[in-house]
């Protein structure tokens, strides 16, 4: 213990972070151990960079905008839907298709406590967003008797709880063998005076790194070679949150196949002009997803020749990779991103601090950052009320209210 306390008081001394042990005398044996394995293990030139290197002015100018191609399934003719939905269903019948879940984050903004997966809506029965989603997966497992194999991404904190729910449910009814769980990385956070904090006076702070160390994680987790194992061709990505996402739909998988692309996306139509949505654009000549904070209102009217917009199209968290393109993704690291939030620490006193204000940067990647890696995306519009419900709060428009009311007349009453 003592040498590998000597070791870790040299990296803390070489990196200005001493603070992290300032409570080492008070700990218990185990404490201490966990304590400094878990300093031995942080990267601490990875998370100085990143501090160093963002700074408020890190916003791309508008004129390296440039607009992405995109279809609307509003106006697809009927020949090209049955095309797009015949070439899909065949595909999924095949068994090429695999579903990937990002289930990462907790409750809380909703007040409770547990994995956000486990939120139950106000139906008659009422019913979790797991179970939804596993009921989208499972319908089509059985209708075409085949095996759809899901992979669901927790975190750390939430992953012991995801897998104890799974079980006290009996996995849905669903083929347990069809669902893997697999956990994405963590980041230390640190304090806007560079300094990490602690937790506990026993712990470093950590937070998930973003929902796009997926790609990474599914290759740590040997998922990558379960789905060879399955001859997987197309992997979906989406939430947990949005209660009418189906993750199969056959007309998104069949327009993605006949654009000939590896990587896909559908679209929401931004409404508003002065909306600060990021939305789907090229970036210095590379697909991806454009911040508009720095836009005018007259970048997001302009219109090609037909009158189409060309800066209207957001995220809606509901992609398809190949399976190449997953394996090309899980040796790509991507960039990070900084987000500025109030979170509590362990002050000098060693006692726990909640501040008043934005007080440390988490650093994260976001799945959207895989595009800038292919040449071409398949983007599909679809319709907000017909695909978009997802959970957020309960005070602002995607509360859960509205997803129960929309998720029983779009989906129970079919």
């Amino acid at each position: 213990m003592d040498d590998t306390l000597n070791t870790v008081k040299g990296i803390l001394k070489k990196y200005t972070q001493e603070h992290l042990i300032s409570f080492y005398s008070q700990l218990t044996e185990t404490q201490k151990s966990n304590l400094l394995n878990q300093i031995l293990n942080i990267d601490f030139d990875e998370i100085l960079e990143l501090y160093n290197m963002f700074n408020d002015s890190d916003v791309n100018p508008t004129e390296e905008i440039e607009p992405l191609k995109y279809s609307d399934k509003s106006t697809l003719s009927p020949s090209k839907l049955k095309q797009y939905y015949n070439n899909g269903i065949k595909t999924i019948k095949a068994g090429k298709v695999g579903v990937i879940t990002l289930a990462g984050g907790q409750g809380s903004r909703l007040g409770f406590k547990g994995p956000k997966g486990t939120f139950c809506l106000d139906t008659n029965p009422k019913i979790s967003l797991f179970e939804i989603l596993c009921n989208y997966i499972k319908g089509y497992a059985n209708k075409y008797k085949i095996n759809i194999p899901w992979y669901i991404m927790t975190s750390t904190a939430n992953y012991f709880d995801t897998i104890n729910f799974f079980e006290k449910n009996d996995f849905f009814n669903y083929n347990r063998n069809n669902i893997h769980f697999f956990t994405q990385a963590n980041m230390p956070i640190i304090g806007i005076d560079g300094k990490l904090i602690l937790s506990e006076i026993y712990k470093v702070h950590f937070a998930s790194n973003g929902n796009g160390n997926v790609f990474k994680a599914l290759k740590k987790a040997n998922l990558i070679s379960d789905m060879e194992s399955r001859k997987l061709q197309w992997l979906f990505i989406g939430g947990i949150d949005n209660v009418l996402l189906d993750p199969l739909d056959p007309v998104f998988i069949g327009y993605t196949i006949s654009c000939k692309t590896q990587v896909s996306s559908k679209t929401l139509f931004k409404e508003d002009p002065s909306d600060i949505s990021w939305i789907f654009a090229k970036n210095n000549k590379k697909i991806g997803i454009a911040e508009c904070e720095n836009f005018t209102e007259q970048i997001s009217m302009l219109t090609d020749k037909k009158g189409n917009y060309l800066y209207r199209e957001t995220n809606m968290l509901a992609h398809l990779f190949s399976l190449n393109a997953i394996k090309k993704l899980s040796t790509i690291k991507l960039p990070y991103h900084r987000a500025f939030r109030k979170n509590a620490f362990v002050n000098e006193e060693g006692m726990k601090q909640v501040p008043d204000s934005p007080n440390i940067y988490k650093f994260e990647q976001f799945v959207f950052d895989a595009f800038s890696y292919f040449n071409n995306i398949a983007l599909l519009r679809v319709k907000k009320d017909d695909e978009f419900a997802p959970i957020k709060d309960f005070n602002g428009p995607y509360n859960p209210e509205v997803a129960a009311k929309k998720y029983e007349e779009l989906i129970l009453k079919k």
